[in-house]
């Protein structure tokens, strides 16, 4: 049975997730600190058990070594490359592109997506949910810090863009306003994102959060999964040219967006 999926807002624009298994078991998806999660853990009187980073950032593992402190015998999973370079505080699982494992009854299938960092990996949960971290963010994806665009394309287009289209993706920050904002930007006559984006402007004049979201949308509004189509090549002048460069051309264009 799917377990629960608890967004935990964190400092001005993070989110934690805190999934509650069936078993009992309790899990945190990256937090900066360890206080949001505490709280929450006590209020529903769980202890932590288990924790899944998906990459070194500090607003991901900022809350490590305080929640491995309030609790015992806590298992902390992240990828290879995070731990040859000892980047994650405590980690105990090393995970490699096409690892799975169980936990609460479900499987999760991991996946290395290079490109924001040199060790980024993804959850991808058998019932339909991925933890996709900085790599996707809704209408918009993370900044190239260490890796290559060649890698960020592989990432969205070829690993992220292939999960069933009712995925539901959880990314880590709430920063979809401006990301629809560059995305209208670049693709003014796409009527679905301009839709999505009015309802978006809605949720956040309410106070709602817009994360997560539905693949199957994000196939349709995000710029970045739309590097193959004649509008998002005609933005960045690159008609012809491979998609992963249509894709860092478009990355370095929003780095420097200030719509």
């Amino acid at each position: 049975m799917a377990f629960e999926i608890i967004r935990i807002p964190v400092w001005a624009d993070n989110y934690a997730y805190l999934l509650l298994g069936d078993d009992g078991c309790a899990a945190v998806v990256d937090s900066p600190e360890a206080p949001p999660v505490l709280a929450e853990l006590a209020r529903r009187g769980r202890s932590l058990t288990h924790i899944f980073n998906t990459h070194h950032h500090f607003d991901h593992v900022g809350s490590n070594a305080a929640l491995l402190e309030a609790f015992d015998d806590v298992a902390v999973f992240g990828g290879a490359y995070d731990r040859e370079h000892a980047r994650i505080p405590g980690q105990t699982r090393v995970l490699r592109d096409g690892d799975t494992f169980s936990w609460a009854g479900e499987t999760c299938t991991v996946r290395e997506v290079p490109g924001h960092t040199l060790g980024h990996i993804l959850y991808v949960w058998s019932h339909g949910a991925a933890f996709v971290g900085d790599t996707l963010f809704v209408g918009g994806c993370g900044r190239l810090f260490e890796g290559t665009a060649e890698q960020l394309d592989r990432a969205l287009n070829d690993v992220i863009a292939s999960l069933p289209p009712s995925t539901t993706l959880y990314c880590a920050h709430e920063y979809t306003q401006a990301n629809l904002r560059f995305a209208l930007h670049v693709d003014p006559g796409n009527e679905a994102l301009i839709a999505y984006a009015e309802e978006v402007d809605r949720k956040r004049s309410a106070g709602v959060a817009t994360v997560p979201s539905q693949l199957a949308d994000e196939l349709r509004i995000n710029p970045f999964l739309r590097c193959h189509t004649p509008a998002i090549r005609a933005s960045v002048g690159l008609a012809s040219a491979p998609r992963h460069e249509v894709l860092g051309a478009l990355r370095s264009l929003k780095d420097g967006f200030r719509g």
